[in-house]
């Protein structure tokens, strides 16, 4: 689950796993696999940042090697 915000400024939580495509119109646009769309404050680079730390947390992905 990762933490964005509304264009509103409210913070809500998304499930990661629904994400299907995110884009920069120029609001960030975050499409879900069900097709719905939702405009956010959170730049397109800090939700894919995000995501991957979540991921990580999870244990999906491998932690980064410095």
């Amino acid at each position: 689950m990762i933490e964005l915000l509304r264009l509103n400024g409210e913070s809500f939580i998304l499930n990661a796993f629904l994400i299907e495509q995110i884009q920069s119109l120029p609001d960030t646009t975050i499409t879900l696999t069900n097709g719905k769309k939702i405009v956010v404050q959170t730049e397109a680079q800090e939700v894919v940042h995000q995501i991957t730390l979540y991921y990580q947390q999870i244990g999906l992905f491998g932690k980064e090697q410095k």
